[in-house]
């Protein structure tokens, strides 16, 4: 099974990402974006994601992501780690995520999907 230590392991290992504590919960960025946050039950953690692209991924796979209410109106989804398929699936959320905050210069160096995407 993924665990909240397994999102950590790949969030340190994107360039510049560092780990800092807020709202009592572990949260990862990358030049000073908050791209990552892993709740305290560690049942699931957070990414960043447009709107747009939320609503289709909780439509097709609800079981997998979500938004608590209080998240509404924000561009974060939940993502639950007991309904991830394996550690690839992981990664690329992180990474889609880490995109999404890092600064052009980083997103380049990047190598895989969405490279030049920032």
């Amino acid at each position: 099974m993924i665990t909240a230590a397994d999102v950590r392991h790949i969030a340190l290992s994107l360039p510049e990402t560092v780990e800092k504590e807020a709202w009592s919960m572990p949260t990862f960025r990358v030049a000073g974006k908050m791209y990552i946050t892993i709740p305290d039950d560690e049942t699931s953690f957070a990414v960043r994601c447009p709107k747009h692209e939320r609503t289709e991924l909780i439509a097709a796979e609800p079981e997998k992501f979500w938004v608590p209410p209080h998240e509404a109106g924000s561009h974060w989804v939940r993502v639950r780690l007991a309904a991830l398929e394996d550690l690839d699936e992981l990664r690329d959320i992180l990474v889609d995520s880490w995109r999404q905050a890092a600064p052009e210069r980083l997103a380049d160096a990047l190598p895989g999907p969405g490279a030049g995407q920032g």
